[in-house]
């Protein structure tokens, strides 16, 4: 089923919504609940529910254990997806550390780098020269790859990637990578993300500074 990302970015928060409800007592929800905790709108999430054929009852909500497994199939997290990191930098090194991963059914299988200094093939996720890469990829039926390596390089890490037979790439270099059919692209720009925020937070402040002066 194809869906927006926006919609996609939503599932996902009534997801961690659930799990906080459900620390707290919570059985059952009802649309309200989810709307409130995520920011959005009861009819929202019952649109989004809708596209998955998710159903509740008006009087008795949603069985939060029910609604969990479901969102859990629609992220597949009934099976162990394994991803590798390209570029073992601050970012890639962040990742491979992270233990968050494991509970959401990701394995971080290894990492790879153009520096012999950073190479350890025999850690607990071990870090492979970049030479190795196409070959791991293939021989181990990876689908999944970060690319965390300088802009420059990105574009080439992403071809050998698609060679090999990544489906999905998360791309943290500073560049979008050329769009293609074979492979979903998921660019995340730090840099600019920080200069939007920057950006809103000023907007706010001048706003709010505004509404003084008005009074």
């Amino acid at each position: 089923m194809a869906t927006n990302k926006n919609c996609i970015v939503r599932i996902s928060r009534y997801k961690n919504a659930l799990t906080r409800l459900k620390s707290l007592g919570f059985v059952k929800v009802f649309s309200s609940n989810l709307a409130d905790a995520t920011g959005t709108s009861s009819a929202q999430v019952r649109k989004d529910f809708s596209l998955f054929g998710i159903t509740g009852n008006k009087r008795g909500g949603y069985n939060i254990d029910d609604l969990v497994e479901q969102m859990n199939t629609i992220f597949g997290k009934h099976e162990v997806h394994k991803v590798i990191i390209v570029g073992f930098g601050n970012i890639g090194k962040a990742l491979m550390s992270y233990k968050g991963f494991e509970k959401e059914s990701i394995k971080i299988d290894a990492a790879f780098d153009i520096d012999s200094s950073k190479v350890d093939e025999d850690a607990e996720i071990p870090v492979y020269p970049f030479e190795k890469l196409e070959e791991y990829i293939e021989k181990n039926r990876i689908k999944l790859g970060v690319i965390s390596v300088p802009d420059v390089a990105a574009q080439q890490v992403f071809e050998v990637m698609k060679k090999a037979g990544i489906k999905g790439v998360l791309n943290f270099a500073p560049i979008n990578l050329g769009s293609s059919d074979e492979v979903v692209i998921n660019n995340i720009n730090l840099e600019m993300e920080l200069e939007n925020l920057i950006y809103y937070v000023i907007a706010a402040e001048k706003n709010k500074a505004q509404n003084i002066d008005d009074i």
